[in-house]
């Protein structure tokens, strides 16, 4: 076993991650590159050409496998005597996750980024064989999860005939007697999704209902529910034949899934009369109406469910904090600011919503309708090479200066908040969404 602070050729090793039956995972630096990463090495006690083999198995599976959901592999080489597998480090596991309370969003987010990496690793006829919580690693402060972990993935590549290889709790029946298939990752996806859901894990020997599904029913719609009954039936024809009919399946229902499924939990213990819900929704809806499309307010409050902005900085309804946005795994941008969780483009160099990190962008130019085309909506900064700016953008994306613009409502200008000079919609909201300040 390695040591803390010990040295394998440029990484200073950290501590130690996990334990496997193959290998040990550290947590590392890579003292040329600045970065902290993740090591798989053999353990001493595995046979050398056995811990080749299957450590070369995995690397040339993952290899094939390039999805934003799949942990994907920056090296592979022999350190030191020690074969070494070098991956990007999380931030944690779904199975640490799973130790508190999921919001029923966020656990939708999770199921659909699970079935796209199966579903992307199915259709190249690849099985992993091992999907279970610790295999599922959080980055982007919890808002990804990426699937890790090919090294039994090998087995299913030449054979339907495994070894029984995977971990008790989260394997098929038929996987468990030797014989996995596609399916098998099918019912091991179920398994993680009720959990998520539910609190409860099925055990054997899986009769219907399982313990939660009473949860589940008042959380999930009827589909959702029938959807991961076919996916924990214990006949592997009964299930989706694999990940990409399993997907496909799930976005049948998914946006009513989201529509149902929050609601409940918000709402035990505080409901509200009839007459007071119909109030708030017709509000709402008519804001939505005058308002959702200029602001683009695609998302609910998880405090009240009024609709929200990712450029918000307040819920303008409840006047919560929103300094880390909500949903960044909604975003309709290709990266997520670390430090307030919003959307970045690839070609900024810093944060727009947020005086935060600088980034790596690309030397590309990329077009955006929501660039404002005015001058008057351009960086103000002589030595600013870009100057394009979205509507209440607090920073500039090129130059990082303040953006001094006071940006306004379309058809409604004269109505603004008194601290920050910004739009506002006093008809509708209680207190400034960029400024926090009350309205009212």
């Amino acid at each position: 076993m390695l040591r803390s602070g010990s040295k394998l050729g440029k990484y200073r090793i950290d501590g130690r991650l996990a334990d496997g039956g193959f290998a040990r995972v550290y947590r590392a630096f890579d003292t040329i590159e600045g970065t902290r990463v993740a090591l798989k090495i053999a353990p001493e006690g595995v046979v050398a050409d056995d811990a080749k083999r299957g450590f070369g198995a995995e690397v040339r599976i993952a290899a094939k496998l390039d999805h934003p959901n799949i942990l994907p592999i920056k090296d592979a080489s022999m350190i030191d005597g020690r074969f070494v597998i070098v991956m990007p480090l999380g931030e944690g596991t779904l199975d640490d996750r799973l130790t508190k309370r999921i919001a029923t969003a966020r656990a939708l987010a999770y199921t659909k980024q699970i079935l796209s990496a199966l579903a992307y690793a199915h259709e190249r006829r690849v099985m992993h064989c091992d999907v279970k919580p610790d295999n599922l690693i959080l980055f982007e402060h919890g808002a990804r999860l990426r699937l890790a972990d090919f090294g039994i993935a090998r087995f299913a590549m030449h054979s339907v005939k495994g070894s029984g290889s995977g971990t008790l709790g989260y394997i098929a029946p038929e996987q468990a007697m030797g014989k996995p298939s596609l399916r098998s990752d099918v019912f091991s996806i179920a398994l993680i999704v009720y959990r998520m859901f539910t609190g409860h894990l099925p055990e054997w020997p899986y009769v219907w209902p399982p313990p939660g599904h009473d949860k589940a029913r008042r959380l999930l719609h009827p589909d959702f529910v029938a959807w991961l009954r076919r996916g924990l039936a214990v006949e592997p024809k009964q299930r989706f034949e694999s990940a990409v009919t399993m997907l496909r399946a799930f976005q049948r229902f998914e946006k009513q899934a989201l529509r149902v499924s929050p609601k409940s939990a918000k709402t035990k213990g505080r409901e509200r009369t009839k007459s007071r819900v119909d109030w708030r929704r017709v509000r709402f809806q008519a804001f939505e109406k005058a308002f959702g499309r200029l602001l683009e307010t695609r998302y609910d409050c998880p405090e009240c469910d009024g609709p929200i902005a990712e450029s918000m900085h307040a819920c303008p309804w409840c006047c919560v904090r929103l300094d880390k946005f909500p949903y960044p795994e909604e975003s309709r941008f290709p990266l997520v600011c670390p430090r307030c969780a919003r959307g970045v483009k690839l070609d900024w160099r810093y944060c727009a919503w947020c005086h935060g990190y600088g980034f790596e962008a690309s030397e590309r130019e990329f077009a955006d309708r929501r660039y404002v085309a005015t001058k008057v909506a351009k960086c103000n900064n002589p030595g600013c090479d870009r100057k394009s700016l979205m509507p209440f953008m607090r920073y500039c994306p090129w130059c990082r200066k303040k953006v001094e613009r006071k940006w306004k409502l379309l058809g409604h200008e004269r109505e603004t908040c008194h601290h920050c000079g910004n739009g506002v919609a006093r008809e509708y909201w209680e207190c400034c969404p960029w400024c926090r300040t009350k309205l009212h």
